[in-house]
């Protein structure tokens, strides 16, 4: 799940924190006992602490985003149904890991998409690459693989594998990659395009429940098994959108991304009142400066090269 938001690794329920904000729920008790009560401000006070700055971050970036960018439910609903039938029964399990219940995983995608736009915002593609698009991924396989560090590791996975070994047991026991202790090395359906070069040859190569030779790629060397194959039901205009979509991302250089938004926070005159989050948007607004004054740099070359 290759995601573009700013603020990395944070659970998208962080948001909560903006429900704590009316003076009328500050003091609102959320739990009794014995030794004293706990109040939302409470509660409030001590997420502000812990992960204050990061929950404002995205709260000031979803509301500068919205004010020009619109995302519906259908496209999230759209992206979530995408990433389920990517990671199958496996979809719950991967982004528990990451700290998501489904709800929460939405409201993340619903920023996701926000910063998409923005990121893509001025790209074309031709109509000609999005078929191309199309012929490439249409025909679509469902694998697992087991990665490694080195080939004598990967010859000892593919002989337990074809000795009949739980193929989740053995990536969870031998897989250097993280996600695999929970998804036991299953990717999902993919196409062409989706996975490196190396990766994808070998696999799409393959006959059904056949264990591969050992594959290296530069992310190590790769034990795969094809457990299916089909071809997409959907037509060219079903899938043109999010083919078009995903084309305009590849072209997207995302270093715009930070100095775009942050140029947005600066002309929204954000006036932090809370003193303990005054300079959560200090990288941002660095960013904004330091774009400015390169594009001034910019300017002043070409007018001296006149």
């Amino acid at each position: 799940m290759k995601k573009t938001v700013l603020t990395l690794t944070l659970a998208a329920s962080v948001l909560a924190l903006g429900a704590c904000s009316s003076d009328s729920a500050k003091s609102e008790v959320i739990a009794t006992s014995k030794i004293g009560d706990i109040t939302q401000n409470d509660l409030y006070e001590e997420m502000k602490n812990s992960i204050g700055n990061q929950a404002f971050q995205l709260l000031v970036i979803e509301k500068v985003l919205e004010s020009k960018y619109d995302v519906t439910d259908k496209e999230v609903d759209a992206q979530l149904a995408l990433d389920k039938k990517q990671f199958g029964e496996n979809f719950e399990a991967i982004i528990a890991q990451q700290g998501y219940t489904e709800e929460s995983y939405k409201q993340y995608l619903y920023l996701n998409i926000l910063q998409e736009k923005a990121l893509i915002e001025g790209i074309e593609v031709k109509e000609e690459d999005i078929k191309a698009e199309y012929e490439n991924i249409k025909d679509e396989i469902n694998a697992r693989h087991v990665l490694v560090a080195d080939a004598a590791t990967a010859l000892v996975v593919k002989k337990e594998l074809e000795s009949g070994k739980d193929f989740a047991e053995v990536a969870k026991e031998y897989s250097t990659e993280p996600a695999a202790q929970s998804s036991g090395g299953e990717l999902g359906w993919f196409g062409k395009g989706a996975m490196v070069a190396e990766f994808q040859d070998a696999a799409f190569a393959l006959e059904k429940n056949v264990i591969s030779e050992p594959v290296e790629s530069e992310h190590g060397f790769h034990i795969i098994e094809v457990t299916d194959k089909r071809t997409i039901e959907e037509s060219y205009e079903d899938k043109k959108a999010e083919l078009e979509k995903k084309l305009k991302l590849a072209k997207a250089d995302t270093s715009t991304l930070l100095p775009k938004v942050a140029k947005m926070m600066k002309d929204a005159k954000i006036d932090i009142k809370d003193e303990d989050l005054k300079t959560s948007l200090d990288e941002f607004l660095t960013a904004a400066d330091t774009d400015t004054k390169k594009d001034k740099d910019k300017d002043k070359d070409k007018e001296e090269s006149k």
